[in-house]
């Protein structure tokens, strides 16, 4: 039977943030860094890409699409490894002039195209940081 700390508090146990890796299916190599979102996380990016504006003498929150995705993918994706231009081609349509097997470094930059430009990737991601089981056996927090 399990016994109750009556003195622990939940508040003191939970963290901000917690990064895990996870590789991407079919891409044997292709590791991503990533961060779990809250609820209070995705709130907050919510609200910093919301903007106010007027309609009919009305207030409106609209949200901008690129600044809620520019936040979001700063957020959660933390870095990558083994990107390779073969794997590239297969998520997004690009010209490749140079070897299947080099890499594509991570960068905000990349990391905001990818999302941009891959449906696939888009997916992967938002599927992967807002479930908690990916990040259970982990204990590196951010």
């Amino acid at each position: 039977m399990a016994t109750t700390n009556t003195a622990m508090k939940l508040s003191s146990l939970l963290v901000p943030s917690k990064a895990t890796q996870v590789e991407f299916p079919g891409f044997p190599g292709f590791v991503i860094d990533i961060s779990f979102l809250t609820r209070e996380a995705l709130v907050k990016i919510r609200k910093d890409s919301t903007k106010q504006s007027f309609k009919n003498r009305q207030q409106t929150d609209e949200v901008d699409d690129q600044v809620f995705l520019q936040l979001y993918v700063k957020a959660a994706v933390k870095g990558w490894k083994g990107l390779k231009l073969s794997y590239l081609e297969q998520l997004a349509p690009i010209e490749t002039a140079g070897n299947p097997d080099d890499e594509l470094a991570y960068d905000e930059d990349n990391a905001l195209a990818l999302m941009k430009s891959s449906a696939s990737f888009d997916a992967f991601i938002s599927e992967k940081v807002t479930d908690l089981a990916n990040f259970a056996k982990t204990s590196t927090s951010k």
